[in-house]
């Protein structure tokens, strides 16, 4: 059995571009030989795949499952919307939603889970990338549950069942009839969708966001000139303003434009005759914070005549 050293499988991730495990792995079954390997990656379709994963993959779906007290988000990028709407891609997204509920929000953990055909997340997407030829990712997971009562789930711009580009889940916790907890979660959900809260309650805010404001809303009340009691009193009165636009439970309800949303829960807790606990929320959306690459093609096609 030959030595499988480091500068052996270095050799091999430059000229394959592979993950360095898979490197390792083609070489102990090429007994250390480079060209034996290449093609035992090849045959895997891992060296095909690996050559795509320099392209941007932004586009893709998000995609939620839930088991009532438990529900997940995760998204999984590919390089075109055209892939999001392939058959066997929305497949696979939607398994992988299915383990992520396990997942407790670990992306790690889920890449690393078995799907139904046996191999791992990560595996599975490395033999989808070879077969469907864009690149694709495991992007994020995120998590909520309740002890006792439900996670609804919302999809906006649903493509399929559970798939879309923006999955949300609200956890409510309470002994309430479970069927009008669902639809108060999803009405939530809706809503916040809409309007992308930065937290729950003012006190789930980062602190450095809330310091942040305060310090540009400060600065603007002093140009205008008033004396600083005064600034005090504008600042304490944009703060207020700032926490209605970006705490969610301090939002006015998008569905009925008077109450809040903490009024809301109040009112349905009312109904139902028990409490309703707002816990947590999550909102994923596909592509954020990616850099797209702006491809200029007129460019190109100049660039290439003038050669």
């Amino acid at each position: 059995m030959a030595k499988i050293t480091a500068a052996l499988v270095k050799e091999l991730r430059d000229k394959t571009s592979a993950g360095m495990m898979d490197c390792k792995k083609a070489l102990t079954e090429a007994d250390g030989n480079i060209e034996a390997a290449i093609d035992w990656l090849r045959k895997k379709g891992i060296a095909k795949a690996t050559k795509k994963s320099g392209r941007v993959a932004s586009e893709g779906l998000v995609a939620f499952s839930t088991n009532g007290t438990t529900g997940a988000l995760v998204e999984v990028n590919s390089e075109t919307d055209f892939v999001a709407r392939n058959d066997e891609f929305q497949a696979a997204v939607r398994e992988i939603a299915a383990l992520a509920v396990n997942a407790n929000g670990d992306v790690v953990a889920l890449a690393n889970a078995n799907t139904k055909a046996g191999p791992s997340v990560s595996e599975f997407l490395t033999g989808l990338i070879a077969k469907i030829g864009e690149n694709m990712s495991l992007r994020r997971t995120e998590a909520v549950s309740v002890n006792d009562g439900v996670v609804a789930a919302y999809m906006h711009g649903a493509t399929s069942d559970g798939l879309g580009s923006i999955g949300v889940l609200v956890g409510l916790e309470s002994t309430g009839d479970k069927d009008a907890l669902n639809a108060l979660g999803k009405k939530i959900a809706m809503h916040i969708a809409a309007t992308s809260p930065l937290a729950l309650s003012v006190d789930d805010l980062d602190p450095a966001v809330v310091e942040r404001e305060r310090t540009v809303l400060s600065d603007q009340a002093r140009a205008s000139g008033k004396p600083e009691n005064i600034v005090e009193k504008m600042v304490e009165g944009r703060i207020r303003k700032f926490y209605e636009e970006s705490v969610l439970l301090n939002q006015v309800f998008v569905m009925d434009g008077e109450r809040t949303v903490g009024k809301v829960i109040e009112d349905e807790a009312k109904s139902l005759g028990t409490d309703i606990k707002m816990t947590a929320f999550s909102r994923m959306g596909i592509g954020e914070g990616i850099e797209k690459k702006e491809e200029d093609f007129a460019a190109e096609v100049a660039a290439m005549s003038g050669s």
